[in-house]
């Protein structure tokens, strides 16, 4: 089995996947049971592909999961990639009678609801078109033709007669396009969304309407807005709502995340660790919490130790996967600005303590940080020490002075020009226009001046 695990790796790495060799924190089978829906076996597909010590159990999963549903390409997809890292398994050869009946049922399935879709819009009954729509776009969706599935859905807008119904047809689509990752779609189906008009049933939707924001943002690259979508959403709403996109764990992690890459300290006490309505969250993932409440406290080393340790993680997640190097450079160069802050001279010693790793140097991560001007410092590498360049607050406040003074002096001119031309009755007055029908007071006023 080593051989043939060591061959599908090195197909994943040269189709420039992403391989952890390391074994994550989390159990799969526990994981997998936060999730409903087709992300079940996105989640356990991506982790078979990537995961070195879980690639052979994961991949199994995701053929069982396969098998409950309707979809036989994603069974073919699993079944070829364990066919290529485990052939001695069981589950590796392909199950050629489910797919011939399963494949023969969809087609059936499909030309009955065609048939019965028919139907109803010969008959013209809007509610039965609206849900022969949607059982058509559920049977498309779970069969795996999405484009299909995403005509389907938006076939049912001009059918529906309730706020319910109109979220329920969103909730169709922003699904249908997190799965094609198409996240400019989904944007433009939340924001269609967010126009219920119904405070009760936008309320019970908020947590999924910001939750799939914030995953249409951070496939974005848009870190700080996705971070505030997440932290704004409400924990109070059972976790089933959402399940189909992530778990209220997925939720700190992404929250807590993308909060450290892009908030200073201040923003991350008041909108994460202050925050009422993101802690039931944080409670489900302590590790964020401690992460983020060790960079507010100035103890970064502390901070990326936690984070490093979690990153097979992280790296085995659907959303963050592709972000991770991003967003981790990004938390790692605020804690070295941050540390360095306040020091005029740092050595390279220290520095390595705090922040070394064990893939690159630590004075070639500080001179890309000069070099992108993220970091103003020099490095000599003769007494090996980082000297920061100095502030001149003097300087800064002698500039403050002299602008605040010329600000003064102009406002002091400008003041004296308008004094002297109301003593010399030189002011232009506009003329006030007068309407076809003044009113009463207008009249009286007039009449009082005549």
């Amino acid at each position: 089995m080593a051989d043939s695990l060591l061959a599908f790796f090195t197909l994943m790495d040269n189709q420039d996947g992403v391989i952890v060799r390391e074994p994550p924190k989390f159990d799969l089978d526990l994981y997998i049971q936060n999730y409903k829906g087709r992300t079940r076996f996105d989640r356990l597909f991506l982790i078979g592909r990537s995961s070195v010590p879980l690639c052979v159990d994961a991949l199994k999963a995701a053929i069982a999961e396969a098998k409950r549903g309707k979809d036989t390409n994603r069974y073919r997809e699993a079944v070829e990639c364990l066919r290529i890292a485990a052939p001695s398994e069981p589950e590796a050869t392909y199950d050629q009678a489910w797919l011939e009946t399963q494949e023969a049922a969809n087609k059936a399935e499909t030309n009955r609801l065609l048939t019965e879709l028919k139907g109803y819009k010969n008959n013209l009954i809007k509610e039965s078109i609206r849900m022969g729509n949607e059982d058509l776009g559920k049977h498309l969706e779970s069969i795996g033709d999405l484009n299909a599935a995403a005509e389907t859905y938006a076939k049912m807008r001009p059918d529906v007669s309730t706020p319910k119904q109109f979220l329920d047809v969103g909730k169709h689509l922003v699904r249908v396009s997190v799965q094609r990752r198409e996240w400019g779609m989904v944007s433009a189906h939340l924001s269609k969304m967010g126009g219920a008009h119904h405070a009760e049933e936008e309320k019970a939707v908020q947590p999924y309407l910001k939750i799939a924001h914030g995953i249409a943002l951070l496939g974005q690259e848009k870190y700080r807005e996705a971070a505030f979508s997440f932290l704004s959403a409400d924990s109070s709403i059972s976790g089933s709502t959402y399940s189909e996109l992530a778990s209220q764990s997925d939720v700190a992690v992404y929250g807590g995340l993308l909060a450290l890459a892009s908030m200073d300290r201040n923003e991350l006490q008041s909108n994460v660790l202050d925050n009422a309505q993101f802690r039931t969250f944080l409670e489900q993932a302590p590790h964020i919490r401690r992460a983020v409440a060790q960079f507010v406290s100035g103890r970064y080393s502390a901070c990326i130790g936690i984070l490093e340790s979690y990153r097979p993680d992280y790296l085995l997640d659907i959303y963050l996967q592709k972000h991770i190097p991003n967003i981790y450079s990004q938390i790692r160069s605020k804690c070295i600005i941050q540390y360095l802050l306040p020091f005029s001279c740092v050595s390279l010693e220290t520095m390595e303590k705090a922040f070394g790793r064990p893939d690159q140097r630590i004075e070639d991560e500080l001179a890309d940080m000069i070099q992108s001007g993220a970091l103003s410092a020099r490095i000599n590498m003769v007494d090996r020490l980082v000297t920061t360049k100095a502030a001149k607050p003097r300087a800064q406040m002698q500039d403050t002075a002299l602008q605040a003074a010329e600000e003064y002096e102009r406002q002091a001119l400008e003041r004296l020009r308008r004094m002297g031309l109301a003593a010399a009755d030189l002011e232009l007055r506009g003329s006030k226009k007068t309407s076809l029908f003044p009113s009463e007071g207008e009249l009286m006023v007039e009449e009082t001046l005549g």
